[in-house]
């Protein structure tokens, strides 16, 4: 019996990294019969993460509950309980860019996200993994923070408002009322960016455009994180704002790293090692991987070479929508073959209606 294991990331725009794996093992099954096929989806910390793992780990749990949108509106929610006692979260599912029907950088909140968080700490979780892709924000991870009982206080010792808005007003933090049990926890965040909290390459000038920030608000984001900075700072007897992946998600990498006392990972290294992805390739023939286009940014550790430099000198092919990427350079990374499912390179529009057909056609040229 062949054993393939199968560890691809979403085809942006087109299909999630959990469709790639079923469409690939369907037709793997059909054209070799009897192999064993081991599916790892994965997902970088944005939306679809945590279907990834629950598609990942069977018998998880997909627990449903009530949130604040960025805006403040109740929406639906949830989130996955891996091996019964670890929470994923998705920062996106509450906090995300494509929640509310318009952004609004100033007063879009990551306090959803802190209810999550909370909701799982209720059902006695003391581990947890939070992808903070996607995000709608500019808080600094006062709205999350605030949800689980930090209080920020402007001069008069009011309380600020939990969003961009108010970061600028912050004369005062006090973290003693807390919620007392993330002292318990472990928790990981997967981020794949390096951005500082605030300056020039930080969370307001580097994300803060794409979240519906004219340059004006861009400036006054700014400031505000550079005053969340220095309170924290004033509190904490620790600068945290330097940290790498502080400005990831509006600085809410910044606040969990600060106030919750978590560890900020790379993306693909961090999901590798929460599905045990060199015990599951042990003994494999091959191990395929892909996304939607590979490049020579693809190269700086993107998913595939990710699963390449991991999988232990099994065989690794690509299956990707598009190569862009020097053959030379891939193969050197331990990509052994790349298949294209667009190889006359049509545009977009025209090869997205047609995306699974065009997956199936290339899994077809695989040979075992």
């Amino acid at each position: 019996m062949k054993k393939v294991v199968i560890a691809p990331d979403s085809f942006k725009g087109t299909l999630s990294s959990a469709e790639v794996c079923g469409i690939v093992k369907d037709v793997l099954i059909k054209k070799f019969g009897n192999i064993e096929v081991v599916e790892i989806p994965i997902a970088d910390g944005g939306e679809g993460m945590t279907d990834s793992f629950l598609y990942a780990f069977p018998g998880s749990e997909k627990i449903y509950m009530t949130a604040k949108s960025p805006l403040g509106r109740d929406i639906e929610v949830y989130y996955g309980i891996i091996e019964g006692d670890t929470a994923v979260i998705e920062m996106a599912a509450a906090s995300g860019i494509t929640i509310e029907e318009k952004n609004d950088a100033l007063r879009a909140s990551t306090y959803g996200t802190g209810e999550m968080i909370k909701h799982a700490l209720d059902k006695g979780i003391r581990k947890f993994v939070i992808g903070i892709g996607g995000s709608a924000t500019t808080d600094g991870g006062i709205g999350c923070t605030g949800a689980l009982g930090g209080i920020f206080l402007d001069s008069d010792g009011k309380e600020v408002s939990l969003c961009g808005e108010g970061l600028v007003s912050i004369d005062s933090i006090d973290l003693s009322g807390l919620d007392s049990r993330i002292k318990e926890c472990e928790i990981t965040v997967l981020c794949d960016v390096k951005n500082p909290l605030y300056g020039k390459n930080g969370a307001a000038y580097i994300y803060g455009p794409q979240k519906g920030a004219n340059p004006n608000m861009v400036l006054f984001l700014d400031s505000g994180l550079l005053n969340l900075a220095k309170k924290s700072q004033e509190y904490l007897k620790k600068d945290f704002s330097q940290h790498e992946g502080a400005g990831a998600a509006g600085g809410l990498g910044f606040a969990l790293v600060a106030f919750f006392g978590a560890e900020l990972k790379r993306g693909i290294e961090a999901i590798l090692d929460i599905t045990h992805f060199e015990e599951k390739t042990k003994g494999a023939d091959l191990v395929i991987t892909g996304e939607g286009k590979m490049d020579e940014q693809s190269l700086m550790g993107k998913v595939p070479f990710g699963i390449a430099s991991r999988s232990k000198g099994e065989k690794t092919i690509a299956i990707v929508g598009l190569n862009m990427a020097d053959m030379n350079k891939v193969r050197a990374s331990g990509i052994s073959e790349v298949i294209e499912t667009n190889p006359e390179h049509l545009p977009f529009d025209e090869i997205k209606a047609n995306a699974k057909e065009d997956l199936a056609l290339a899994v077809e040229k695989i040979i075992l």
